[in-house]
């Protein structure tokens, strides 16, 4: 007599596929064959990084721009609490890597133009070891922030390192220029910083000071509108602005405000054959009082009675334009 079994128990003495199964269960033992590399994977990072390699060679680059660095430096993309900051925008990038600022990361979106810029990028890049990560577009754009334009390429730099008043002065004088720096007082905007930076380099500056309080500092944004004038033209800071103008005096050299209501017209300034500080105040507030006191000259520039003001940028561009055409035409 049979032995009843459990109701639904499968006869472990049968061969073959089991009823209702198909052979499903044998045949999903058989496997699929082996796991593809990693760089065979478009969706992994490895196989994003070969495809890079490769439309970066048929470009005309050469070297490792996914992968590691060239010097068998290891490639680590910076942690999102990484005390760094982004310089974006072509001409601010590649004049950054031309000044060999210690960058830690290049950054090239997807199916970038590869214009002469960014191939120059990727060779110092490559040369100096810097890793290079190709991400989307939509990253650049976090990265570049509200307002930035990226234009397809970003470089991730350390804090900016600020020189000292006097050690900024003694490196002029070592040299056998004759000093014209630019000082703000209370201009906030590191756009209009980065615009003065670019300016001070435009018409022969050598430096521009910012007070340690209440002062833009050479941010990305500062940077960026700079055009990679920050790679070249130093920014001092002062503990007190006030206090610095007056070591500067002691110094000889001459400190020159800025303001609306100057007792002496810009186009007849005097003092321009001089070593000279040009002090800037915010469009809204001016001067403050104790700078003002310190100045050896208040100035001011023409403008049309239509026009308030102008904002600290474009002073500062009309006052170094005006003392480097002084200047260039007495001979200094």
């Amino acid at each position: 007599m049979a032995r009843p079994g459990r109701p639904g128990a499968g006869n472990s003495k049968k061969k073959g596929p089991m009823k209702g199964t198909g052979g499903h269960g044998r045949k999903s033992l058989e496997g699929k064959g082996p796991t593809p590399k990693a760089e065979d994977r478009s969706w992994h990072v490895a196989g994003k990084r070969k495809a890079a390699q490769e439309r970066y060679v048929a470009a005309g680059g050469k070297g490792r721009p996914g992968g590691k660095p060239a010097g068998g430096g290891a490639s680590r993309k910076p942690k999102a609490g990484d005390d760094t900051e982004t310089v974006t925008g072509r001409n601010s990038v590649l004049e950054a890597l031309r000044a060999r600022i210690p960058a830690t990361a290049l950054y090239i979106a997807q199916r970038v133009e590869m214009d002469d810029r960014v191939k120059e990028m990727l060779s110092i890049a490559t040369h100096r070891g810097i890793p290079v990560l190709e991400v989307m577009r939509p990253e650049l754009d976090r990265m570049a922030g509200f307002d930035g334009v990226h234009q397809g390429v970003a470089l991730k730099v350390p804090p900016y390192e600020y020189a000292h008043p006097q050690d900024l002065l003694e490196e002029i004088v070592d040299r056998g220029d004759l000093p014209l720096l630019i000082a703000l007082d209370g201009v906030t905007d590191p756009r209009n910083l980065g615009a003065i930076i670019r300016s001070t380099a435009a018409f022969g500056g050598h430096g521009v000071i910012v007070p340690q309080r209440r002062s833009a500092g050479v941010t990305s944004a500062a940077w960026k509108t700079s055009a990679g004038a920050a790679a070249r033209i130093p920014v001092a800071i002062a503990p007190n602005l006030t206090t610095t103008l007056k070591e500067l005096k002691k110094q000889g050299v001459f400190v020159l405000g800025l303001d609306g209501d100057g007792d002496v017209a810009l186009p007849a300034l005097q003092l321009a054959d001089r070593p000279v500080v040009i002090v800037v105040g915010s469009e809204g507030k001016g001067l403050s009082r104790l700078v003002t006191e310190t100045c050896d000259q208040i100035v001011s520039i023409p403008i049309s009675s239509a026009t308030e003001s102008l904002n600290a940028g474009i002073a500062a561009s009309v006052a170094l334009y005006q003392v480097a055409t002084l200047r260039s035409a007495s001979g200094e």
